[in-house]
């Protein structure tokens, strides 16, 4: 997607001959080959995965070093192939070491790996807690409306000199991102760069990725900035409790990556102005601020327009439903009239609806489609929209975009699976995934929802406003008429936030107390209703971080870490101490793309620190070193930033490759340096 009018309304048109295809046949034509190589791939993967943990079993020093190491390998080849969702991956994990507390003579151990009376610390842990409150804060924030505020100042200071407004959103959003989720960051501007790329002419293309990368670099700011870095000082107790008292080490205060994070930031700023004109893709739009149809038209090739039928009581149509005929003839019914009963909305309109003699129905379609479908069916077209008009005015209703972000718990489901025109209210005309268009004819609902998938929908613009607030979607299109959040609580936010602050700044205050105490505020001063601070929460991400943890103490606890280190180190022989630091940042940045970054703080912290006690480096560095290069996610869009983004912004992967190969040579570079200048 590139430059366009704001993401408004519309009841858009556009020209398109999507090929009619057989819903009952396409289905069964693509199975085997979209089932069947994915199955041989984990299965090839996994037999040489235990191939592998058969190998290292014989070169380990004890049977608990051994079991640790075959679940280690097992949680790598589980986050890295995705045969299951990652927090289902990290769930599972960590019931299995609970289960080496009764399978421990079969296994040849004395006792489990960990003690089950300590197994769920996790979710107790200073490291969870504090990360749920942050996702409490941030959507406080986020119900104030400051981020409309936001985008009208940027807008006043960067005119519409692309020079001048990439770094103040990338700033912005970097700056934001220190003080909360990084994704969360990103799916608060989306919004607001949708905002700007249409009033600004400026395509979406050019300021989307600069914006993503550098929500993602905003989160080496502070020490609650990302999950790796929250989570680093828990680690650090963690191995403290291994380590003798002359190397035990001291945690991190909020802003001692302070200097670092402002060198990112600066060095990704610096990186899209000075070369982004030659990695940034460019996509064809309307120059047209203000022709949302136009819009529609030049991004997704979609000519769809709004039309009015009646069923006359000769018609073959009567006594079909919905779901018979929407697919074969590529029209999508949006909202129909019996006598004086309308009927939209959630809960009105679905695939099951029979259609009735005198019957009208309202229509979104390319005309040719629809033409025929008048014609087959001999029905009575309306030149224009009277018995709907109520409902379909450009005021009730109209076309919008909607995202469908990474972290949904719709992605893998249909939108025939979840009934989206009837739970929702929102009738889905077209989807865009990795560059392509599909439209009504194929078989869009069938195909399950991947994290980055944009939708572009026919709905009530109240139904619209709920989604906003639904974290399974995140809504793209921002001029529509809706209800305003809570403007009159931005000082109740802005207060409780500033409380919370200061408790971290200047107090010995528990991380996770002092952020709680503002996420409570926010909740007593009505900021935020309880139900929607339970919804701000990630559970996946929680039970994800929590049940990790219990891993990376048996890796540390069992003796694992340190023979790992000790090979590392037979093999690193004499390298200056550098060298192995940088080294430990790579295999960071390669884990962090094939697994999540949490997972591969967990699994390289413990054995960074005991490199660095080997080679008479500073632990704590060494730690900081891999929790900081968790966060080098640039290359490809497995990050749930990039994947928020693709879809919004059409990217590709091969976008993400040629902008983020040099990203993730200067992010190491940048890290290396202000490492060790500063420390």
């Amino acid at each position: 997607m590139t430059e366009g009018p704001d993401r408004m309304a519309s009841t858009g048109s556009v020209e398109s001959t999507p090929k009619a295809e057989d819903k009952t046949q396409k289905p069964a034509q693509h199975a085997p080959s979209l089932l069947w190589p994915g199955h041989l791939k984990h299965l090839i993967a996994g037999a040489l995965f235990a191939l592998l943990a058969v190998y290292v079993s014989s070169l380990v020093p004890t049977v608990e070093i051994a079991w640790v190491s075959a679940i280690l390998l097992l949680t790598i080849y589980l986050f890295a192939f995705e045969v299951v969702d990652v927090d289902i991956a990290a769930v599972s994990i960590m019931v299995l070491i609970g289960l080496t507390s009764l399978l421990a003579p079969v296994m040849g151990l004395t006792q489990g790996l960990v003690d089950n009376n300590h197994l769920f610390d996790g979710f107790a842990s200073n490291a969870v807690i504090s990360i749920i409150a942050v996702m409490i804060i941030g959507a406080g924030l986020d119900k104030t409306g400051i981020m409309s505020r936001v985008a009208a100042f940027i807008l006043k200071v960067g005119g519409t000199t692309e020079g001048r407004i990439i770094p103040i959103i990338s700033g912005t959003v970097g700056v934001i991102s220190s003080f909360m989720q990084n994704v969360g960051a990103a799916a608060l501007f989306l919004p607001v760069v949708s905002r700007i790329s249409a009033r600004s002419g400026l395509p979406m293309s050019r300021l989307l990725m600069p914006m993503g990368f550098c929500a993602i670099l905003g989160g080496t700011m502070t020490m609650v900035g990302s999950s790796p870095l929250i989570l680093l000082n828990d680690l650090i107790l963690t191995s403290n409790t291994a380590l003798p008292a002359d190397q035990q080490m001291e945690t991190w205060g909020l802003f001692s990556v302070t200097p670092i994070g402002l060198a990112m930031i600066a060095s990704g700023i610096a990186y899209f102005v000075v070369v982004g004109r030659f990695v940034l893709p460019t996509s064809q739009g309307t120059k047209g601020k203000d022709d949302a149809m136009a819009y529609f038209r030049d991004i997704y090739d979609l000519d769809y327009e709004l039309f009015e039928v009646r069923v006359p009581e000769t018609s073959s149509l009567i006594g079909k439903t919905l779901d018979d005929i929407e697919h074969e003839d590529r029209i999508r019914v949006i909202a129909s009239a019996s006598g004086r009963t309308l009927n939209y909305g959630p809960g009105n309109i679905s695939r099951d609806t029979r259609i009735k003699s005198g019957m009208v129905l309202g229509i979104i379609a390319s005309p040719v489609p629809l033409l025929d479908f008048v014609a087959k069916y001999q029905l009575e077209r309306h030149s224009t929209i009277r018995s709907l008009s109520e409902i379909l005015s450009p005021t009730r209703s109209g076309v919008a975009e909607v995202v469908i972000p990474p972290g949904s718990n719709l992605v893998g489901k249909s939108a025939r699976d979840i009934w989206l025109r009837k739970s929702y209210g929102i009738a889905t005309v077209a989807l865009h995934r990795e560059g392509q268009t599909m439209r009504e004819g194929d078989n869009i609902r069938d195909l399950p929802f991947q994290g980055g998938d944009t939708l572009i929908v026919h709905t009530q613009w109240d139904a619209l406003a709920r989604l906003q607030k639904d974290r399974n979607f995140v809504v793209v299109t921002t001029e529509f008429p809706h209800e305003e959040l809570r403007p009159k609580k931005v000082g109740h936010a802005a207060f409780f936030f500033a409380i919370a602050l200061s408790l971290v700044l200047f107090t010995d205050l528990r991380l996770s107390v002092a952020l709680l105490t503002g996420a409570i505020g926010m909740v007593l001063s009505g900021v935020l209703k309880i139900e929607e601070a339970y919804q701000a929460v990630s559970w996946k991400s929680v039970f994800l971080l929590a049940s990790l943890i219990p891993l990376g103490l048996a890796v540390e606890t069992s003796g694992t870490a340190k023979w790992i280190a000790e090979q590392t180190l037979d093999m690193a022989g004499g390298m200056p101490i550098w060298v192995i630091q940088g080294a430990m940042a790579l295999l960071a940045t390669f884990f962090t793309l094939v697994m999540s970054n949490v997972g591969a703080t967990v699994l390289l912290v413990p054995l960074a620190v005991n490199i660095a006690i080997g080679a008479g480096a500073d632990p704590a560095v060494f730690a900081l070193t891999v929790a900081l290069a968790a966060s080098n996610s640039f290359l490809i869009p497995t990050h749930q930033v990039n994947a928020l983004i693709m879809g919004p912004a059409g990217y590709r992967v091969v976008d993400f490759l040629r902008a983020g190969g040099i990203m993730t040579v200067l992010f190491l570079i940048v890290l290396m340096v202000m490492l060790n200048l500063i420390f």
